[in-house]
């Protein structure tokens, strides 16, 4: 008899893993940026820590992988800049979802550059602190708690981001996935209204520049430190 079951959640570790590994396939897609692999190793480096992760999101994130993989790095970057162009809602700077250009936007950012000085880092010189790569990496690899808060707060623009990913058949739809499955929903119901209110109302129409963002730590070293410790909850 059974009397107690072991929980089918994600580890904690796992849940860095997919962080990390998430924010190298949100990064530009190009060769030879500095402190960055090139774009077909980053792919590599995802692909081979698959097998680390539970299928829930093992799954989605081959799903991207395997789309990326499928085209050359000239054609990616021009794909992941019709993707995440922001006059078509698939912004990957978390408070242009809820504060648009406005300078309620500038006291958003301004919270999350206090959380990753507050844990002792300095927000990246090269992009906005609100970046989901930028976000992933420093939960991955800084401040579990403060990025996980993070993402918390911005899950419904996460679910609209997801959403419209997957309405245009982008691979980048399975990397928002994967991280949707780290990231608890304690209301759903909540969660849902305020997605539908983003929904309704939009983001502004002003468009603004996507510039690469650099990963600081490679995705492999978080897998090996996964595999010697097995993870923590």
């Amino acid at each position: 008899m059974r009397l107690f079951r072991r929980s089918t959640g994600i580890a904690d570790g796992h849940r860095r893993l997919v962080w990390q590994s998430v924010s190298l396939l949100l990064a530009y897609p190009e060769d030879d940026a500095e402190g960055m692999p090139d774009y077909a190793d980053r792919l590599a480096l995802v692909a081979g820590v698959l097998d680390d992760l539970p299928p829930s999101v093992a799954g989605p994130l081959r799903r991207c992988v395997d789309g990326l993989s499928a085209v050359e790095v000239h054609e990616a970057a021009q794909r992941y800049v019709e993707t995440f162009d922001l006059r078509r809602r698939r912004s990957l700077f978390l408070t242009y979802w809820t504060d648009g250009d406005t300078r309620n936007r500038g006291n958003a950012m301004l919270q999350f550059a206090d959380a990753y000085r507050e844990a002792g880092v300095e927000p990246p010189d090269g992009e906005l602190p609100d970046h989901l790569a930028v976000v992933l990496e420093f939960g991955a690899t800084v401040e579990f708690k403060a990025g996980m808060a993070l993402l918390t707060r911005y899950r419904a623009p996460l679910s609209l981001l997801q959403d419209a990913l997957g309405q245009m058949g982008s691979p980048y739809a399975g990397a928002v996935e994967a991280v949707l499955a780290t990231v608890p929903e304690p209301d759903p119901e909540q969660t849902r209204r305020e997605a539908q209110r983003i929904a309704q109302a939009g983001p502004p129409s002003e468009s603004v520049g996507l510039d690469p963002y650099s990963v600081t730590v490679p995705v492999d070293a978080l897998a090996a430190s996964l595999r010697t410790v097995g993870g923590s909850r």
